[in-house]
């Protein structure tokens, strides 16, 4: 083999292993390329701000890390009222109609490692127990408006290759379902948030808010 043609890449941010590679590659006759010296050179110098020069540190495992996998296996396991145990171990409680946003907020939120149960509401089928038991203010109620919710699930039900005529996307259907959740979050006292019209993370910015507020009421 052609040791000429063989290059070794220095990371600057390994001064020590750096130099002793230029070392070891100048007695081999190897050419040495440092790549990100220069680079971080640059920006320390148009930044006046001194680099750790530690490695690994953009994906650094440490305990936010661990905290926001922990959140995520959470929102995954109690999506969707799956599992109603997980209603009185999660930091918050998402309650509302198919269709409301649910998920995403959970998996959202959980990138920020909170643990977020979340439970569709439906007239045919009673709460769990546990819904009645959270403390206040953990419950968060999602609504939407009928004529948005109506075409939301029209195209859901597109997607699926069935009839938009199913009563999943019927408006009078849908203006009882959203009755009953109404009804339903008085009840619980939770604070509401219409969805209507929002980003997800507009939406997780408002649900942080309540969040954040009611924890420094603690």
């Amino acid at each position: 083999m052609n040791t000429g043609m063989i290059f070794f890449v220095c990371n600057k941010a390994f001064d020590e292993m750096a130099d002793f590679l230029r070392q070891k590659a100048d007695q081999a006759g190897v050419v040495c390329v440092d790549i990100l010296g220069p680079i971080i050179s640059a920006f320390e110098q148009a930044s006046h701000l001194i680099p750790k020069r530690e490695p690994g540190l953009l994906r650094k495992v440490d305990e936010m890390y661990y905290r926001r996998v922990e959140a995520v296996e959470f929102a995954v396991r109690y999506d969707d009222g799956k599992d109603p145990r997980g209603i009185l171990q999660a930091d918050i409680v998402l309650v509302g109609v198919s269709r409301t946003s649910k998920t995403p907020l959970s998996m959202y939120l959980a990138h920020k490692r909170i643990k977020v149960a979340n439970v569709p509401l439906m007239p045919e089928v009673a709460p769990p127990e546990e819904l009645y038991k959270v403390e206040r203010g953990k419950v968060i109620g999602l609504i939407i408006k009928p004529d948005l919710l109506n075409n939301i699930r029209t195209e859901r039900l597109k997607t699926l290759g069935l009839t938009g005529q199913a009563s999943y996307a019927n408006y009078e259907r849908i203006t009882e379902e959203l009755e009953y959740a109404d009804r339903l979050m008085k009840r619980l006292g939770c604070p509401v948030i219409d969805v209507t019209n929002r980003a997800v993370e507009e939406t997780a910015s408002k649900i942080l808010e309540i969040y954040y507020r009611r924890l420094s009421n603690v």
